[in-house]
C-alpha cells in the first residue's frame, strides 16, 4: 500500500520529524495538533481560544487530504488540565454533528510549547 504525505500551509508547519498527515488508503492519519496559529506559529491565547484553533488546524488538514471533519472516526484529545474537559465538549459541538467520532480524552503533565490541549485523528474517506 502506498502512503502519501498531506500538507496545507493552512495549518502549522511541523515542528519536528513528521508529516501533518499520511494517507493510506482510504484511511488518514492526523498528527498531533497544538494551537498554533499557521501565520504567526505562535500559540493563540486562552484555553477556548487554544481548543478552537487546534479544531481549526486538524480541519485545515483534513480538507487538505480530501475530507472534512466529518470523517474524523476516532479522536484522540490530550489536556494539561481535565477541568476543562466541559469546555472541550462546548467547542467540540460546533465542529461536529451526530454520529460523533469515537474520542479520548487524556490529562498530561505538558505539551509542546506550553499548549493546553493538543488533539490527533484518524479520519476513513468515502
Amino acid at each position: 500500500m502506498s502512503k502519501t504525505v498531506i500538507h496545507t500551509d493552512k495549518a502549522p508547519a511541523a515542528i519536528g520529524t513528521y508529516s501533518q498527515a499520511i494517507k493510506a488508503g482510504d484511511t488518514v492519519y492526523l498528527s498531533g495538533q497544538i494551537p498554533l496559529d499557521p501565520k504567526t506559529m505562535e500559540l493563540v491565547d486562552g484555553f477556548e481560544e487554544q481548543t478552537v484553533q487546534v479544531f481549526e488546524n486538524l480541519k485545515a488538514v483534513a480538507e487538505a487530504a480530501g475530507g472534512s471533519l466529518a470523517d474524523i472516526v476516532k479522536l484522540n484529545i490530550f489536556l494539561t488540565d481535565l477541568s476543562h474537559f466541559a469546555k472541550v465538549n462546548e467547542v467540540m459541538g460546533r465542529y461536529f454533528q451526530q454520529p460523533y467520532p469515537a474520542r479520548a480524552a487524556i490529562g498530561v503533565a505538558a505539551l509542546p510549547k506550553g499548549a493546553q490541549v493538543e488533539m490527533d485523528g484518524v479520519l476513513v474517506l468515502a
